[in-house]
């Protein structure tokens, strides 16, 4: 009995000074970092306390009567509001209902739009009015607005014409005609993939876009179907720049990190990282064992035996009425993919600072991803032009249509981005970031040898219903800094738990950018790469949530990662005996 005591006083310990650290945020000055708040910034002022009509200018101010003060808020720079369903678990319910009605209906416009009218509906009360502005004035034309959306919109434009031009210029059709004398095997072709996948780790739009251009010649030519290709698409942007220290990935955490720790504490988290690095040794092992369950073993048969790399039409048939298939050599798809992406490197060093004297390390850490790659895209477009008239591989007026052609591809990719991004609009303007934080801390802390599987699961789950990875670790990673302090080891598995989590939900998810640009890039039907993709996700997900339970009482990376890549590859040899038993 006096030795159990002695056990349980030290956890007993430990847990009061969690409780206890976990009381710091309800003392901020800041009123929307208290439990339970209602408050949000003054959307007259901007959170600023000042009179916005006269600045503090006019002394016979009606407004504020010469004392500078906003009459909204009284220039505290918050006020309440207006939404009775604020920091609730109403708050959760638009995007889990534009998911569920997406993988039933199969039909992802409508499910995200009905999900954005939800989100309007609850904001303002059910008032008929309220709705209807804040669905287009604060959902689909605020996010339609927002200048780093707007980036990333004119890179997808850029990237459809680029793949246009190597297209008609037979680049594509070149290409596919080496691999197919290279690459001989379909195992071969998937593993061509999560190589190239694994070294475009910049960024995860480029990733998409870029993979699926240069591999669909080669995977169609080997009866890959579009959803496996959308599959290793996917899991090679998110889950390979979470792991890469020079990629925008890495600036993200570095910027939500405090204290300075920046790129130091994202690499020391990387080995802790179990779902993205489960996930590429998933990958490899897949493709080595040939393995395939689930719906995408379905896909995967009718490609392979009957030839249908979609199972069902082509939503983007356009794309390849007028490819030549004769004029086209290898270098017309590879210079411009290369040089696409230095430029790409050197826009998101130049948006960093780079050439205003910043380090490499330091203007990477700082760069705009959104700015770095519609610059760096601009000038490859540029470049190819040039490159296609000197060759004279297709005449200027050729090139000059791929431009709207190039646009009319990317619509779709297009349209569902903005609605995902006024979904996450519709989400945060209910407060559900303050709710799960509330959940976070006051559930998870008392537990804290299990708190990194807690933590990645909570990621997960956010990351799965708002669409966005680094919306969910933004959140995370701060309440995780204010549980533990940086010396004890569980701190830096916590955040990877935090990074992981955000990466799977964000990688499950079917209102994910990452997740609907991996469509773009394979061209494969979106809720076709969702549906098939999520058992093998899932699987990932479940061996990395035992392994966070092991790495919870087990911090050291030299140990927890190896039981954690045995406990894949054991899942995948039980997975392949079971497949081999059923067929039977």
């Amino acid at each position: 009995m006096k030795t159990l005591k002695r056990r349980l006083l030290p956890l007993l310990t430990v847990a009061l000074l969690l409780c206890a650290a976990l009381t710091v945020t309800a003392f901020a000055a800041d009123p929307t970092e208290e439990p339970g708040t209602k408050m949000i910034e003054c959307p007259d002022c901007g959170g600023s306390g000042a009179c916005m009509d006269c600045y503090g200018l006019d002394e016979a101010c009606e407004s504020c009567g010469g004392q500078n003060t906003c009459a909204s808020c009284g220039g505290t720079g918050y006020v309440e509001s207006p939404s009775r369903f604020y920091n609730t678990l109403w708050a959760l319910l638009p995007p889990v209902i534009a998911i569920a009605l997406a993988l039933i209906t199969k039909e992802v416009y409508s499910s995200l739009f009905v999900g954005i009218l939800v989100g309007g509906l609850l904001y303002s009360n059910f008032s008929f009015e309220g709705t209807v502005l804040h669905v287009f004035s604060d959902g689909i034309v605020s996010v339609l607005s927002d200048s780093y959306n707007v980036g990333i919109l004119v890179f997808l434009v850029i990237l459809g014409t680029l793949v246009c031009l190597m297209n008609k210029a037979g680049g594509s059709a070149a290409f596919g005609r080496w691999a197919q004398t290279h690459i001989k095997t379909r195992m071969g072709a998937q593993l061509a993939t999560v190589v190239l996948g694994c070294l475009i780790f910049i960024d995860d739009y480029f990733n998409c876009l870029t993979v699926g251009s240069v591999m669909r010649p080669v995977t169609d030519k080997h009866r890959v179907s579009r959803a496996k290709l959308a599959y290793l698409i996917d899991a090679t942007a998110a889950p390979v720049c979470i792991i890469a220290p020079i990629s925008s990935w890495a600036a993200a955490v570095a910027g939500f990190a405090e204290e300075g720790q920046g790129l130091n504490l994202f690499i020391r988290a990387i080995p802790f990282n179990f779902y993205a690095l489960l996930t590429v040794i998933m990958m490899v092992g897949m493709a080595l064992m040939k393995i395939e369950f689930g719906t995408m073993a379905t896909f995967e048969e009718n490609a392979e035996k009957n030839g249908d790399l979609f199972s069902g039409p082509n939503p983007y048939a356009a794309m390849d009425e007028e490819a030549d298939e004769t004029n086209g050599r290898v270098i017309d798809l590879v210079l411009p993919i290369v040089v696409l992406v230095v430029c790409c490197v050197i826009g998101m060093i130049y948006s960093g600072g780079f050439f205003s004297g910043a380090g490499f390390v330091e203007a990477f850490s700082n760069s705009d991803a959104s700015v770095g790659l519609m610059l760096g895209s601009a000038f490859a477009l540029v470049f190819t032009f040039v490159y296609y008239l000197i060759r004279r591989a297709m005449s200027f007026r050729d090139m000059m249509g791929c431009i709207p052609e190039g646009f009319k591809a990317m619509v779709p990719a297009i349209l569902i981005l903005t609605f995902a991004w006024s979904l996450k609009a519709m989400t945060d303007s209910l407060g559900a970031k303050y709710f799960v934080r509330d959940f976070v801390q006051g559930s998870a802390a008392s537990m804290q040898m299990f708190l990194p599987a807690i933590v990645f699961l909570i990621g997960c789950l956010l990351a799965f219903a708002t669409g966005t990875s680094w919306g969910t670790f933004g959140m995370l990673i701060p309440i995780v800094q204010n549980v533990f302090s940086m010396d004890n080891p569980l701190a830096i598995v916590c955040i990877s738990a935090c990074m992981a989590g955000a990466v799977c939900g964000d990688h499950c998810s079917p209102i994910s950018d990452t997740t609907i640009m991996a469509s773009a890039g394979a061209q494969c039907d979106h809720v076709n790469h969702v549906s098939t993709q999520l058992p093998y996700a899932i699987t990932a997900a479940a061996v990395s949530f035992v392994s966070y339970i092991i790495a919870g009482f087990i911090p050291n990376a030299f140990i927890a990662l190896p039981i954690a890549i045995v406990l894949m590859l054991a899942t995948l040899m039980v997975i392949k005996m079971l497949h081999s038993k059923g067929k039977h």
